[in-house]
This record gives structure tokens, sequence and C-alpha cells, in this order.
């Protein structure tokens, strides 16, 4: 599967919604210049959209749903879709940030910026520190060093 193809397909389908997101993980590393390579979309939304946003993306063949899993004693909670390309096998996650207060202000600092895929909404540099601190692995130290010089440079 075209990881780059099915972003656009779900951002479109956001957007056309009505439904607001913002692209953090991987993805949005990419936004601002540091290719690190997913295999995956990471999307925040807020809780109470989340039964339009399954609807919508059971649209777009995420049928599988894994249901909502909690991290940090609740401070973080990520509902993952998934759907199997039925001519390659090959699968798609697509994890939903669900924004709680711990993870609020990471979402407050969305912006609108316009990207390859074309414009979207996507969690700013220090909103994406903020996320990346929660879970603090090796991998998220090395994105937030990256991170903080792209603020410094804004």
């Amino acid at each position: 599967m075209d990881l780059l193809a099915e972003f656009r397909e779900i951002v479109d389908s956001m957007e056309r919604e009505g439904i607001d997101y913002s692209l953090c993980g991987g993805l949005a590393m990419d936004v601002y210049a540091m290719r690190r390579g997913t295999l995956d979309v990471d999307l925040m939304i807020e809780a109470d959209s989340l039964p339009r946003v399954k609807q919508v993306m059971e649209g777009l063949g995420f049928l599988l749903s894994g249901g909502t899993m909690e991290f940090q004693r609740g401070d973080v909670r990520i509902h993952r879709l998934s759907k199997v390309d039925a001519h390659s096998g090959e699968a798609m996650v697509l994890d939903l940030l669900l924004v709680t207060p711990k993870t609020r202000q990471a979402w407050e600092s969305r912006r609108r910026i316009e990207w390859e895929a074309g414009v979207l909404n996507v969690v700013s540099p220090e909103g994406l520190i903020a996320l990346k601190r929660l879970r603090n692995s090796g991998k998220d130290q090395d994105d937030i060093e990256y991170l903080r010089s792209v603020s410094d440079e804004d």
C-alpha cells in the first residue's frame, strides 16, 4: 500500500466531512522535514468525534477496530483502526490519539500547513515534543532533539 496515497484519502475524507483532526507521529515528523520512515498514520481527534471518524474510515476500508488502548494511567488514549489490502494482503494502521486533558495543549497547538500531500492540520513542533515526552522512548528522544532545533528556527 502507498502510505502517502492512503494518508491523502484519510485527510481528504476528514476535510470533506468537516471532522477536526491533527496529524501527529511519524508523518508529522516528515512534515517538519525529518524523514524518519513510518508504516502507519497517527491522527489526533476529539473523543466525541470517534464514532463519526470510525464511520468515515469504514468507507475507506478500515474495517478492523482494535478498541481504545490506555497508557500513562489514561493520559494517553489511542483507538486503532486497520485495513487489509485485498490484493496484496498488506495491512495499514490508523492510530487515533484521543484528546485528553494531558494531551489537550498539543491538540490546541495544531497548525494548518501546506505539504506535499496537500493542506492539512498538524500538531506544532512544541506539541509533538509534549506528546513524545509522554512516551519517552529512545526514538522519541531523538525526535525531541530534532523538533527543538526546528522550533528554534521559527
